[in-house]
């Protein structure tokens, strides 16, 4: 099938470098930046073109790596092309705007997915498989962080202007919102605070939530940190043990079980495919799913569910009180 990437920035590039894994033909780039597109399309062998509704025309997938306020807009397009969607990250900036993606990808007959990123890194994966499997018995508390600097864009840095990029909970804290969902099931209720900067949108926030099936997710974000920071770890807690990782470890995931005697019993466990690009993975697994047919691993009514839990999130900052979805 041929593709199509619209947006040249960061994402666009490791876009591209992602779909290179996969049997898809690279067709061409879209940008509002023409010259980082033909730099783009000069590395990985695609054409530029001037608009979208051209690049439309020549592509069966679409995939987007805009800014967030775009999205919509450019889905919309799109699935009245009768063109498949590949979609970064939110999905939206409101539930309304979601929704009608999701609708009109319907309605056209067209697959959707929305590139939620982390379900494809490899430490995350075999913690979700450790809990699945029951390795921790029944799953009680658990803790996500994600912490990184203001993202640095040169020019206009729309990432800073919450209008357009949902700030650092719907740009940022999304990823473990989603992953949160994906462990413990529906979120019923949802408890945020957030220390601002005086002096520009950076952000640290603390959001407990509260799932239908009864575990507790306690999930730490922020845009706080020096220039190239970014930190990452998950510490799920069971009945029976500990699952934890983080980035600051070269370790593997590690899981602590109890014994038959009921004492604690350390255990490394390895894990093949670290050096794996995640989102190498989700585009192949996207192509696959759109060529055979079969379900996203990712639907969009989830990336739908974890943008309700960040403006939840951002509605119980702002008037410091719990939300209930």
């Amino acid at each position: 099938m041929r593709v199509g990437i619209v947006g040249s920035g960061v994402m666009g590039e490791v876009h591209a470098a992602g779909w290179r894994s996969t049997e898809a033909e690279l067709v061409g780039c879209f940008s509002a930046n023409p010259e980082q597109a033909q730099h783009l399309a000069e590395e990985y062998g695609m054409k530029v073109y001037a608009d979208y509704p051209s690049l439309l025309e020549d592509v069966d997938i679409i995939d987007i790596c805009v800014p967030t306020y775009l999205h919509k807009a450019m889905v919309l397009e799109a699935a009245a092309a009768k063109k498949h969607v590949i979609c970064e990250k939110p999905i939206a900036l409101s539930l309304q705007d979601g929704q009608q993606m999701i609708a009109a990808c319907e309605e056209a007959g067209v697959r959707f997915f929305v590139a939620m990123v982390v379900r494809f890194f490899p430490q995350y994966r075999l913690s979700r498989e450790l809990v699945a499997k029951g390795q921790i018995g029944q799953l009680g508390v658990l803790r996500l962080k994600r912490v990184s600097y203001v993202p640095q864009k040169p020019g206009d840095n729309w990432y800073a202007d919450e209008a357009r990029s949902g700030g650092m909970v719907v740009d940022l804290m999304i990823h473990d919102f989603d992953y949160a969902r994906w462990l413990g099931g529906e979120v019923e209720r949802v408890f945020a605070r957030a220390n601002r900067a005086t002096d520009g949108p950076g952000q640290y926030a603390q959001v407990i939530l509260r799932h239908k099936s009864g575990p507790m997710a306690l999930i730490e974000g922020g845009w706080a940190y020096p220039p190239g920071v970014f930190r990452t770890a998950l510490d799920l807690s069971g009945t029976d043990g500990l699952i934890e990782w983080s980035s600051d470890e070269h370790a593997p995931v590690r899981s602590f079980t109890l014994t038959r005697e009921g004492s604690a019993a350390a255990v490394g466990l390895p894990t093949s495919g670290l050096s794996d690009d995640p989102y190498a993975l989700e585009l192949q697994h996207a192509y696959r799913a759109i060529v055979s047919g079969e379900p996203f691993e990712v639907t969009p009514q989830d990336a739908l569910e974890a943008l309700r839990i960040a403006l939840a999130a951002k509605e119980s900052i702002r008037s410091g009180k719990p939300v209930h979805l």
